[in-house]
């Protein structure tokens, strides 16, 4: 007899989806802080491409100070939705800050990056309208997709010749359009060609939703993401989503908009009414991130250096690097599999840690591992994990005919960053920390 209960079909289910790569040593939900403790006991430097700390805030004590001064102000969580259980004033603090950051005239933070997207884009448009996506698009813009009112289509990724034609072929047939896109694609690293798609937008009288979760902090040269890269105004775009979880370093999501628009939103996005509003550490610790992010844009720069040192270095050393335009987000593909995991775990023997890519969110054929560059890297361990990479691809004859490129110039880090591996801050630290960027604000933190 078959068993038909839910423990049988979710093992059954596990199998089939990832189940050949799950095993006694599966790549991943690693526990981070043991395998670090263990690198520490047998003298090896842990680094991790694998976290999204863009800036290098993560560890910062100032962040951390400023979550602890909150916790013991606030306490640790808001108690309900935010429409029926009150605002606190660090939830207007961040949004006011994250505002002001982008040049939108409001915004709207939410407990979940994957949330906003699904809850937005679901809840945007409807019967009468058309939702155009790029194919490549995060699973949370998928998830939104699924529950919109909207018909849904996509065109190939980055091919804006066929988004133009699907505007063309269906656009006058719906009241409302909105096109999606990403500004950074954190599976491939590439960004959207933006004016071009700003000028489509326009040309069919269409609303623009662009997704900066990964292009805020990484791209423009203060960090504002993809409408700073190109110099396109931010008013060109309707709604701009952003989350918590890469530069900020914390979690959740946000939404960038005109103020009638947040308005509407606060009061009928279900992700927004029907969820709990950030808890205080998290929306003070974003904050303080933000901060430093507006303060310190030395930081952009030194992210920026380590993304293209570590890009051209790959493509001399022969490694792929598929699409990544060297923007923090770089895939390393491999041939096979096998060869993508035993990668990974001649890494991880290393001290290094950088999961692969293998089944989910990505073609069975480009298996990959996904390098996520940080402002906090050195050169020296950029140059070790690719010089093992090679030495690795070599062995399995998976590379291809190194690309010439004009070394990138060792200059002078912008600016002094924590190693990843660093103890965590005293309190004595912490003290100091905040009293620097206090001053560098040229004001005092409130008082908690």
């Amino acid at each position: 007899m078959i068993d038909a209960s839910l423990s049988s079909y979710a093992s059954r289910r596990l199998t089939f989806e990832i189940g050949s790569v799950i095993r006694s040593d599966s790549p991943y939900n690693t526990v981070v802080d043991e395998f670090r403790a263990t690198c520490a006991a047998s003298g090896k430097e842990f680094v991790s491409f694998a976290n999204y700390d863009y800036i290098g805030v993560a560890d910062e004590a100032y962040v951390a100070e400023r979550a602890i001064r909150t916790i013991r102000h606030f306490g640790f969580g808001v108690g309900a939705s935010r429409v029926v259980g009150g605002e606190r004033s660090f939830h207007r603090e961040l949004e006011d800050g994250l505002a002001r950051f982008m040049d939108t005239e409001a915004c709207l933070a939410l407990v979940s990056g994957y949330g906003t997207n699904a809850s937005l884009i679901g809840h945007v448009l409807g019967h009468n309208d058309l939702l155009i996506y790029d194919s490549l698009s995060h699973s949370s813009i998928m998830a939104g997709t699924s529950i919109t009112r909207a018909t849904a289509i996509e065109f190939p990724h980055n091919d804006l010749d066929a988004l133009e034609a699907l505007l063309k072929e269906h656009r006058s047939s719906y009241k409302r359009a909105m096109i999606v896109c990403e500004g950074l694609y954190s599976m491939d690293g590439d960004c959207v060609d933006l004016p071009r798609v700003v000028a489509l937008k326009k040309r069919y009288n269409t609303w623009l939703y662009v997704d900066e979760a990964h292009s805020l902090g990484v791209l423009g040269k203060t960090g504002r993401g993809i409408v700073e890269h190109f110099g396109i105004d931010r008013d060109e775009i309707d709604l701009t989503m952003g989350t918590l979880s890469k530069t900020f370093g914390t979690c959740g999501g946000f939404i960038g908009a005109s103020r009638a628009v947040i308005e509407w939103l606060r009061h009928t996005l279900p992700g927004y009414v029907y969820s709990v509003g950030l808890p205080p550490p998290v929306a003070a610790a974003a904050t303080a991130a933000l901060e430093i992010l507006d303060s310190e844009p030395e930081r952009v720069a030194q992210l920026q250096h380590n993304s293209r040192y570590f890009l051209s270095g790959a493509r001399r050393r022969g490694l792929r690097t598929g699409l990544a335009g060297g923007f923090a987000i770089i895939p390393v593909h491999f041939t096979s599999r096998e060869n993508a995991l035993d990668a990974y775990r001649m890494l991880l023997d290393n001290g290094i840690y950088a999961p692969p890519i293998v089944q989910l969110a990505v073609p069975k054929d480009l298996p990959r591992l996904r390098m996520f560059v940080s402002a906090a890297h050195t050169e020296a361990q950029i140059d070790r994990a690719l010089d093992l990479l090679e030495a690795f691809g070599m062995e399995r004859n998976d590379l291809i005919d190194p690309v010439s490129e004009p070394p990138i110039r060792k200059d002078k880090p912008a600016v002094a960053l924590p190693v990843q591996a660093r103890a965590a801050p005293s309190e004595k630290d912490s003290i100091k920390a905040s009293t620097r960027l206090e001053e560098h604000h040229g004001r005092r933190l409130h008082s908690r």
